[in-house]
């Protein structure tokens, strides 16, 4: 055959993934309060968007979806079809797995509605509205936190001067944030040239600071100084601070002992410790930082029969599109650039708000496929906690893999049972004893923790004997698998429970 040019023409499929796509795509993946600030980002960006007012009657609310008896096989009662989004992929235009798709660019969408007004479940707290309209922050009249240097600092400034207040702040610098002194006093007399005996003293007049404890070299000498701060510090406590590894091991028949003290005075030592902090430092080492509590993304309530499953729109500001303003920059005199760039903003406004749109009903969806498989839990508690897993959601509702595990991170579901992550609904199984239905791992975490606490502190429990009760109740579980479990709810071992509980007898 010759070689040469030619031309061929051959069809091939492959995904238009729009910049707008690829935007609401990572809109599923953030939190309630993460999209509140991409949406203000998008505000300062685009002149057309804006936030309804505290005034303005709000577009009328979407149904809540609610999850009980299917009436059309789909797992849904009456689910309100999504919104078209013309991006080539219609509703399922954000059901995409980008893995193994190709990413092209193409002219963004023109046409799309607003989002829905505030959803809300009576009785659990939620409203519609954007910032300002739940009540004023609190958390921002809070005062700014002082670091524990400049708390050191400002009390070694009152009762010290000269060279050692000089002497103090490098002290000060080698104390870590858990209170601990981390530095070497013979360098650092060294490097300043003073003598080392004036340097353990104005050490010595740090340790007497608030916290009490700060600047101590070990835990024995912090809380050697929490006992002398509290006036407690007699020869039998020294003796007891001396040998802590004793209390360790819970040997307090050897404490006993070397302390010379009678079974009363021990107990009346320990508890007296156990009311010392072992780092002093850690209550300032916020400073600075903004500890945001967790809000939850999506609500759910019982409704008699079925489950109301709502998206927490309080967190979330009403968008809108200013087409007033729209009309008057538009009927202005404007060279081609700038009509160009007021409809492209246009179109931008009208994707974010079906993107958002898109993104509630798909969150929602998600969510009340969820409760449907784990009903369990939600009326009887952990031990009903079924094994889940993102493909049987996905393959529930219609949707890929991908998507259901983008909208399950960073969400947090609220219901009478407490705050949880989405996630935390989504366990691997373990076998039933009998045969019969795998159990979650939540569920075999809850019921060894229950074993543990009901335990005889003269009999504790070993991990094989833990393996044999339950295996009694039905769960096929090897020993490895109890001691990980064990340890991951923050449980010891039964040689460490034992000497807890030896020390929580003699207090």
């Amino acid at each position: 055959m010759a070689l040469g040019p030619r031309l061929d023409l051959r069809q091939s499929q492959s995904l238009v993934m729009t910049p707008q796509l690829q935007q609401a795509i990572r809109l599923l993946a953030l939190s309630n309060l993460e999209v509140e600030t991409f949406i203000a980002e998008e505000i300062e960006k685009n002149p057309l968007l804006e936030t309804a007012a505290g005034d303005e009657a709000p577009p009328p609310p979407a149904e809540p979806e609610a999850t009980g008896p299917d009436t059309d096989g789909d797992g849904f009662d009456d689910e309100p079809a999504p919104p078209e989004i013309d991006a080539g992929g219609g509703d399922s235009a954000l059901d995409i797995d980008p893995d193994g798709e190709d990413f092209h660019q193409d002219s963004p969408v023109d046409s799309g509605r607003g989002l829905d007004g505030g959803l809300g479940l009576d009785g659990i707290g939620s409203g519609g509205g954007g910032a300002g309209e739940d009540g004023p922050d609190f958390d921002a009249f809070a005062s700014e936190q002082v670091s524990l240097h400049d708390h050191l600092l400002h009390q070694a400034g009152e009762i010290l001067s000269g060279g050692d207040l000089i002497l103090a702040a490098h002290l000060v610098e080698q104390i870590d944030e858990t209170g601990y002194f981390a530095g070497n006093l013979l360098e650092i007399a060294q490097r300043l040239g003073v003598p080392l005996a004036e340097v353990e003293r104005v050490l010595a007049v740090l340790q007497t600071l608030d916290p009490a404890g700060v600047g101590a070299r070990s835990l024995a000498e912090c809380l050697a100084l929490q006992a002398k701060d509290a006036n407690r510090y007699d020869p039998c406590m020294a003796r007891l601070l001396a040998n802590l590894d004793y209390l360790a091991k819970g040997n307090i028949a050897a404490l006993k002992r070397i302390c010379q003290v009678d079974d009363e005075d021990m107990a009346d030592m320990i508890r007296e410790l156990r009311g010392y902090d072992p780092k002093p430092g850690l209550r300032f080492s916020s400073a600075g930082e903004r500890v945001d509590a967790i809000v939850p993304d999506i609500f759910v309530a019982r409704r008699g029969p079925v489950w109301a499953v709502e998206l927490n729109n309080a967190t979330l500001p009403k968008l809108l599109v200013n087409r007033s303003y729209y009309q008057e920059l538009a009927s202005g005199p404007q060279d081609r650039q700038s009509r160009a760039w007021l409809n492209e903003c246009l179109q931008s406004a009208n994707w974010l708000l079906k993107a958002l749109d898109q993104r509630a009903r798909t969150i929602v969806k998600v969510a009340s496929e969820i409760v449907t498989q784990q009903e369990g839990f939600f009326r009887h508690g952990v031990s009903h906690l079924k094994p889940l897993t993102l493909r049987a959601v996905a393959e529930t509702i219609g949707m890929h893999e991908s998507t259901v595990s983008r909208v399950t991170s960073n969400k947090y579901l609220s219901c009478e049972r407490g705050l949880f992550e989405l996630k935390y609904f989504f366990t691997s199984g373990i076998q039933s004893a009998d045969g019969g239905d795998a159990v979650s791992a939540e569920a075999v975490k809850s019921r060894i923790k229950a074993l543990i606490a009901a335990e005889d502190p003269n009999r504790i429990l070993s991990d094989d004997q833990l393996v044999e009760m339950l295996k009694g109740e039905g769960f096929d579980i090897a020993r490895r698998t109890v001691a990980k479990y064990r340890e991951a709810i923050g449980l010891g071992s039964s040689v460490q429970r034992r000497r807890q509980k030896a020390i929580g007898r003699a207090a």
